[in-house]
């Protein structure tokens, strides 16, 4: 079918993981296959040879991408999660076998804990490759769902196409707005018909939070001011069952939930919290040695690649597949409880 189609030179240029493992040979063996949903190789390495300074460079567009494409997808999994093509994921969401007592009873340290997941429904496209008509049923069935959960969770729907001036202020206020994906996700086609089909619904106290049609068709959020690892964990866990009372989500025994970036597979959870640690961030090889040990990740308070603010930090996970979700909230609880464990000994020495 497209047999025509010539290797990228593009890619020769690029440190990507796409670049590292598509060889020509690769190339020539993937450039016919599509999937049931249209989606080619041409889909699948638009991104990074759109942007050649991608980490990865490859996006799905359905869960068959993952079996048509797994010549380039099982080495880039290896590589970025270290799990082979044999392994099998594993899920457990029981808050109960997390150990997660308060850290910081009296704010201290930690300023805020946030938990979330990413999810796709079941035997619909990833958004890289969904139409117009679906995006719009997601949104439809999704918004309903949401507006009939009750307690805890109850709270308002606002569509991003159609939001008055006062709630979108009061969303970025919060900074609960997203914005339109960067150029990687233009790339991959996530952007297409931007802001249609586009959504955020959060409670009442704000500390659940979802988002239809960004990167992934929903992202699960709870969170709240302090460092109540378990008690957001479980408020995600209730909402996650809520949700799948009326919806069933893309799983894969062997990738776990289903994402349209292969860095997000498995649990699709990222744990975090945003962390004063003014004495540690000194001593960054330090810092970075006890991240390393515990599995954990530093990022700067705006996210990934920004810098820290006032030695504020944002800790969260790094393993993602191959583990269960209690498994990646107590590799941040264990990291973090670490960082301040070593935050109050370089005070002590300090005064």
């Amino acid at each position: 079918m497209n047999s025509n189609l010539k290797y990228p030179k593009a890619l020769e240029n690029s440190n990507s993981l796409v670049a590292k493992y598509l060889t020509k040979e690769l190339f020539e063996e993937l450039k016919d296959r599509v999937t049931i949903n249209g989606f080619t190789l041409q889909n699948v390495i638009n991104s990074g040879v759109q942007n050649i300074d991608s980490g990865i460079g490859a996006y799905a567009g359905d869960k068959e991408s993952y079996e048509v494409f797994a010549p380039l997808f099982d080495k880039i999994i290896e590589d970025y999660h270290g799990f082979k093509k044999d392994d099998k994921h594993k899920t457990n969401m029981n808050p109960n076998d997390l150990n997660a007592p308060n850290l910081d009873i009296d704010s201290q340290f930690i300023i805020s804990t946030r938990v979330r997941v990413a999810r796709n429904i079941k035997d619909i496209p990833l958004g890289t490759a969904i139409s117009k008509e679906l995006r719009d049923k997601i949104e439809q069935d999704i918004s309903q769902t949401l507006l009939s959960f009750d307690g805890e969770l109850q709270g308002k729907y606002y569509p991003l196409n159609n939001i008055t001036l006062d709630d979108r202020e009061s969303l970025i206020k919060d900074h609960f707005l997203f914005k339109e994906g960067d150029r990687f996700l233009q790339s991959a086609g996530l952007n297409r018909d931007w802001p249609n089909a586009r959504g955020i619904f959060h409670n009442s106290d704000k500390t659940f939070l979802l988002w239809i049609n960004e990167e992934d068709q929903l992202r699960i959020i709870s969170m709240q001011q302090g460092g109540d690892i378990k008690e957001v964990f479980t408020r995600l866990v209730l909402a996650i069952k809520k949700l799948q009372e009326k919806i069933k989500f893309e799983y894969d025994k062997h990738l776990g939930y289903i994402t349209s970036c292969p860095t997000n597979l498995g649990t699709a959870i990222r744990a975090s919290v945003h962390i004063k640690l003014p004495n540690l961030s000194t001593k960054m090889d330090e810092f970075k040695e006890i991240a390393d040990k515990y599995s954990v990740q530093i990022r700067g308070i705006h996210g990934e690649h920004s810098d820290s603010e006032g030695g504020v930090y944002d800790i969260s996970n790094k393993r993602r597949l191959g583990v269960s979700e209690v498994e990646c909230v107590q590799d941040m609880y264990n990291g973090v409880q670490a960082l301040i464990k070593r935050e109050k000994e370089l005070r002590n020495k300090n005064y």
